[in-house]
C-alpha cells in the first residue's frame, strides 16, 4: 500500500456535478414559475463559476455566494422573485440529486476493500453535501467527510488541510493522497499542504505552470494502480 489515507474532493470527481446541479435549477425554476431553458441555465452557470471563482481567490464568502448568484440572475432576466427562496429550493432539490461518476461506486469500493481510509475533502454547501453523502453509495464507504463551511477555512488553504490534519493525527505526506479535478483548488490545496496528489483529468486539460501534479488519471479506475 502507498497511500493509507485517501482524500477525495466529491463533485465532479465522485459525483456528477452538472447533471445534479441542472436537474436541481429545473426543480428551482418549475417551483417559482421560472421558464426553464438551456440558455436560462447557461447564464446562471456563468453567474455561478464567476462568483465561485472569486471564493477560491479567497475573495467572497459562500454565503454571499450562495445568495448573491441569485440576484443577479433574476436581475439579468429581469424578473421579480425572492433570490433567498430560490437559493434555498435550489439547494434542497441539490441535495437530493446523487449521481455518482462512472467507476466511482467500484473505484471505492475495491479501496475499501484493500484497507485504505476513505475521506471527503470539499469546498460544497455542508448541508447540501451531508444529504447527498447520506443518499449515496459512499456513506458506507467513506469514513468522514472535512467540509470547509465546517472547517472554518477552503481549500486550497493550508489552513483547511491543517484542519484535516488535526482531524486525522495520523495522516503524514508519506501515507496521503490528495484526490481531485481542480488544479485550483484540489491540486494547489495539496501542493500549499505539501501533500501528494493525483489530478483526474478525464477532458485532457493542460497542465498548469509551476503548479506540483504527482500523478494525472483520466480515469478513477488508474487510481487503483497508483495507491
Amino acid at each position: 500500500m502507498n497511500y493509507e489515507y485517501l482524500l477525495f474532493d466529491a463533485d465532479d470527481t465522485l459525483f456528477d456535478f452538472p447533471k445534479a446541479s441542472s436537474r436541481a435549477f429545473d426543480a428551482m425554476c418549475r417551483t417559482h414559475g421560472i421558464p426553464y431553458t438551456p440558455e436560462a441555465y447557461q447564464l446562471y452557470h456563468e453567474i455561478n463559476l464567476e462568483l465561485w471563482a472569486a471564493f477560491d481567490r479567497g475573495e467572497l464568502t459562500k454565503e454571499f455566494i450562495t445568495l448573491e448568484r441569485y440576484v443577479r440572475f433574476l436581475k439579468a432576466l429581469d424578473l421579480e422573485r425572492d433570490p433567498a427562496a430560490c437559493n434555498r429550493d435550489y439547494l434542497a432539490a441539490l441535495g437530493e440529486g446523487v449521481y455518482p461518476l462512472p467507476y466511482a461506486e467500484e473505484v471505492c469500493r475495491e479501496l475499501k476493500a484493500r484497507g485504505h481510509r476513505l475521506y471527503i475533502v470539499t469546498n460544497a454547501v455542508a448541508s447540501v453535501q451531508r444529504s447527498r453523502l447520506r443518499g449515496s453509495v459512499f456513506a458506507e464507504l467513506f469514513e468522514a467527510a472535512f467540509i470547509s463551511e465546517e472547517a472554518g477555512a477552503a481549500k486550497p488553504s493550508r489552513a483547511y488541510f491543517d484542519y484535516v490534519r488535526r482531524q486525522l493525527p495520523g495522516l503524514s505526506a508519506d501515507n496521503a493522497l490528495v484526490i481531485g479535478d481542480s488544479l485550483s483548488t484540489d491540486i494547489q490545496g495539496a501542493n500549499n499542504a505539501g501533500l501528494p496528489c493525483c489530478w483526474v483529468n478525464p477532458a485532457g486539460k493542460p497542465r498548469r505552470e509551476g503548479l506540483r501534479v504527482d500523478y494525472e488519471i483520466a480515469s478513477l479506475r488508474k487510481l487503483l494502480d497508483i495507491v
